[in-house]
């Protein structure tokens, strides 16, 4: 497996501290952020999954806890639109560059709007996808927020 992804990459370039953890990636799990969590060993609120969504028809990436679910009126709110949706897989992996359980908020092709979860900022480090399917990085939410230009916004069911 690389350790080096367009992510990883993307951090580089912006100056932010990172550390690269693999774990056994499971195809087959339930959650695919609760077993990166368990892979690791690490509090589910501290692995953060990543979503692709559409609000009014726009992409958005959301990133929350592996334990959370999304409400779809609050990320709405949170990106000033009226109607949010999740994103089919097909168009995520076109539109980001990377596969399903493999998505990261750095390093898409594309950027698009970030919204962060703000629970996830009560953590001294977090977790998220590295790029690929069984690499997470470690890093400061407050990095991942400053990196995305990130809305901090209450989005959790």
């Amino acid at each position: 497996m690389s350790k080096v992804t367009p992510a990883t990459r993307a951090l580089t370039a912006a100056g932010i501290a990172f550390t690269v953890h693999a774990y056994d990636y499971d195809p087959d799990a339930e959650s695919i952020g609760l077993q990166a969590a368990a892979a690791l060993g690490e509090d589910p609120a501290r692995v953060l999954k990543t979503l692709m969504a559409q609000v009014d028809g726009k992409p958005v990436c959301v990133v929350v806890p592996s334990d959370q679910e999304v409400s779809m009126k609050k990320l709405a709110a949170a990106a000033s639109g009226k109607s949010a949706q999740m994103m089919k897989p097909p168009e995520a992996e076109r539109l980001t560059g990377y596969k399903v359980g493999g998505i990261s908020p750095f390093g898409q092709r594309k950027q698009v709007p970030t919204v962060i979860e703000q629970s996830a900022l009560a953590h001294d480090l977090v977790y998220l996808n590295g790029g690929q399917r069984g690499l997470q990085v470690r890093l400061k939410p407050t990095d991942a927020q400053g990196a995305l230009k990130a809305i901090v916004a209450d989005v959790r069911a």
